[in-house]
């Protein structure tokens, strides 16, 4: 990959990368894998762009679809072990952010459906209705309901968790 095309197309939706990937991992190398295969896949496919839609909108269908097949992939690894031979799982939490309530919000959205998770993110970003659906391949008049559904999931999840250890 050469540093022009990371520096000018993949560096200033970074942010956007980084939040994908960590909505879809656990561990601080899972992180880094997934943002480095999501970097890899826009480079190895950047020809493919047609320009029917924004760099940044391509950037989250594409980052979306990496994490997604990424984390079929991980689970098919772990589902061919018997339970016997693997030892507890622990999870190591992915502390990207020092401020405590966003890891408390992105631990709350790993535990959401992967549809969701993608919905929510996008919401977070204020993408419109049409664009959400439009990224994540469905009808804009559904994604209203879905989010205020998430939204009040999410609570849940929160107050839950603060009830529980605060």
């Amino acid at each position: 990959m050469s540093s022009d095309f990371y520096t000018s197309s993949i560096l200033p939706f970074a942010a956007i990368i980084i939040k994908i990937c960590r909505a879809y991992t656990n561990t601080q190398e899972d992180f880094e894998d997934y943002y480095q295969e999501v970097c890899l896949q826009i480079w190895r496919t950047k020809d493919n762009f047609k320009e029917q839609s924004e760099w940044s909108t391509w950037i989250y269908r594409l980052s979306l679809n990496v994490c997604l097949t990424l984390m079929k992939k991980d689970k098919k690894k772990k589902s061919q072990f018997d339970s016997d031979e693997l030892p507890d799982e622990v999870t190591v939490e992915n502390h990207a952010f020092v401020d405590e309530s966003l890891n408390q919000l992105y631990h709350a959205i790993r535990q959401l459906s992967e549809v969701d998770r993608a919905v929510i993110l996008l919401y977070l970003e204020e993408k419109s209705y049409q664009e959400i659906a439009d990224i994540i391949g469905t009808n804009p008049n559904n994604i209203g309901v879905r989010i205020k559904r998430i939204k009040a999931r999410l609570k849940k999840l929160l107050i839950l968790k603060n009830t529980t250890y605060g």
